[in-house]
């Protein structure tokens, strides 16, 4: 069993991480509702996941190849919209590699 401390602390530490990052390699720099409100709006594909997790079991290849796209659709749905809004079109790679970490890191204790 999952206990709500370890969500909160992982999404406490994941957009305290990425406004430190955002803010780092960009010219402008974002501010933390910004932040906070994109990585929790391109969590949706990781409630789809849990939902899914509730009904079937998650712990073969069906649940690697699901839990691989959910974390490649969020990280890649954040950082584009963190690349728009902050400007940064040539470093989207830079940014969807902390994002996937950080989903990726949700879709653990989804499926575990």
């Amino acid at each position: 069993k999952i206990h709500f401390g370890y969500i909160y602390g992982v999404a406490l530490i994941g957009a305290a991480s990425m406004y430190t990052l955002l803010n780092l390699m960009s010219v402008n720099g974002v501010s933390a509702s910004i932040t906070v409100s994109v990585l929790g709006y391109c969590m949706l594909p990781m409630c789809g996941l849990a939902a899914i997790s509730a009904l079937l079991s998650l712990k073969g290849l069906f649940g690697i190849v699901l839990s691989i796209v959910t974390v490649s659709w969020a990280a890649f749905a954040s950082s584009k919209l963190f690349v728009s809004v902050l400007a940064m079109y040539d470093q989207q790679p830079l940014v969807a590699y902390p994002c996937a970490l950080m989903y990726g890191i949700f879709a653990v204790l989804t499926v575990f």
